[in-house]
């Protein structure tokens, strides 16, 4: 692999000019097959993407794919976990997919998720979350679900910057503490047994985020954008978070979105009837309602109101709960796709969202939708959204017909349980 050609295997590199993206028609893509059930899960979910891809373009499209290595197949063939190589050619390709890792114990890297994250500076982790027709779910109306999720992705307690307790740099960081800042180390309850943390959260971190939350929701049609946070306690960054996001909000898109403020300020103005009237005005309009909800009451809501919510931007261990517990409302981790994007430079990992489950590895039969569905993101992100579309109908078909693997068997009554493989060579046939 060479950064000084512009082919390989007869294909062509993604570039991004002005921040857009220019697609050949056989773009080179380099993919992360994961560890354990990655094998399984990833030729699965490449036979149906191919095949989504032959469908809509009539060969005239076709992506090269290229095996990057990271995680254990890494570390066994080169020493390493996420060789230098492997990161070159993420930054060389612009867009890859990656099946779930291995996250090393007792040393090393604290996660390969988030370093890829880290060193790509990939700011947004998208989670769309929907339903499909039949998968098994505990809610009531798992139909009422259709959210996406923005989860800022480089900043707040994931930057990794903590001390361990009792370490030399803990007690340094204590100290400089009790030195320069004797009222808030006087909040530290027990001083000499406690590890210390740090929760950035700036304002540049929050713009960009919520201008892509905001663009998204512009460009597909959504209906509000609400931040979630928990500033009614920490203020200085959850809270600072939810203020920034309402000031960029109103002064980049006045013409586009109207902030839950602005609303309560009608209200203020022209009494509760009045202001509804306005508010319905804004929405039929096209305007999008800004609004906010403190993170706790959110988890609830999206449970009891789910139709209240639409796109989601909130920080990054936010975004960690918020998109597992609702993925669980339709169907489980097993079926939730995610994607991580850099808009600016163009860079983006599509991945697997579940963990490795070791002990179904090579026995083909887990299942493939959140490989699939983040390869599903991964063309739309590149513009192809026919076949995009394709990969969405066939897996609605498939499962509401009862074709389904394991997980979704068990919860079903008279299902068609079938392996991992089987259930990619029928979402091919239902393309």
């Amino acid at each position: 692999m060479s950064s000084s050609g512009n082919t390989i295997k007869g294909g062509d590199i993604i570039t991004i000019e002005n921040g857009l993206l220019k697609v050949p028609d056989k773009p080179i893509i380099p993919f992360i097959e994961g560890d354990g059930i990655g094998a399984d899960v990833w030729r699965a979910s490449r036979r149906v993407l191919d095949a989504a891809i032959e469908k809509a373009y009539d060969n005239q499209r076709t992506i090269n794919w290229i095996e990057a290595l990271a995680g254990e197949k890494a570390f066994n063939k080169t020493g390493e976990w996420l060789p230098s190589e492997t990161l070159e050619m993420c930054r060389e390709y612009l867009v890859a997919i990656k099946g779930p890792l291995t996250t090393p114990i007792g040393g090393g890297f604290r996660s390969l998720n988030v370093t890829l994250r880290q060193v790509l500076d990939l700011y947004v982790c998208i989670r769309p979350v929907r339903w499909f027709n039949g998968v098994p779910s505990p809610v009531k109306e798992p139909n009422s679900v259709d959210m996406v999720i923005f989860r800022e992705n480089t900043e707040d307690i994931y930057a990794g910057i903590e001390f361990e307790e009792g370490t030399t740099e803990c007690k340094k960081f204590l100290s400089l503490m009790e030195t320069n800042f004797p009222d808030l180390f006087e909040k530290i309850r027990f001083p000499n047994t406690s590890g210390m943390g740090l929760k950035p959260v700036s304002q540049e971190g929050t713009t960009r985020l919520v201008r892509a939350a905001i663009n998204y929701a512009i460009a597909n049609d959504r209906k509000s954008l609400t931040f979630v946070h928990k500033g009614n306690i920490m203020k200085f960054t959850e809270g600072a978070f939810r203020n920034w996001g309402y000031d960029y909000v109103e002064k980049e898109f006045p013409d586009n979105a109207y902030t839950w403020e602005q609303w309560e300020k009608t209200n203020a103005m022209k009494g509760a009837k009045a202001a509804n009237l306005e508010q319905e005005k804004e929405l039929a309009s096209g305007k999008i309602l800004v609004k906010d909800a403190i993170a706790d009451i959110t988890l609830q809501q999206v449970l009891t109101r789910p139709k209240e919510f639409d796109v989601i931007a909130t920080m990054n261990l936010n975004g960690d709960y918020l998109s597992d517990a609702l993925a669980a409302q339709v169907g489980g981790i097993g079926i939730a796709p995610g994607g991580n994007v850099n808009y600016e430079t163009g860079h983006a990992i599509f991945e697997a969202t579940h963990g490795t489950a070791p002990k179904y590895a090579n026995l083909d039969k887990v299942n493939p939708g959140s490989v699939l569905l983040s390869g599903e993101m991964m063309l739309r992100y590149l513009g192809w959204t026919e076949a995009a579309d394709l990969i969405i109908a066939s897996m609605d078909k498939t499962i509401s017909s009862r074709f389904v693997t394991y997980d979704f068997a068990r919860l079903m009554d008279n299902p068609n349980e079938v392996k991992c493989s089987e259930f990619a060579t029928k979402l091919v046939e239902n393309l």
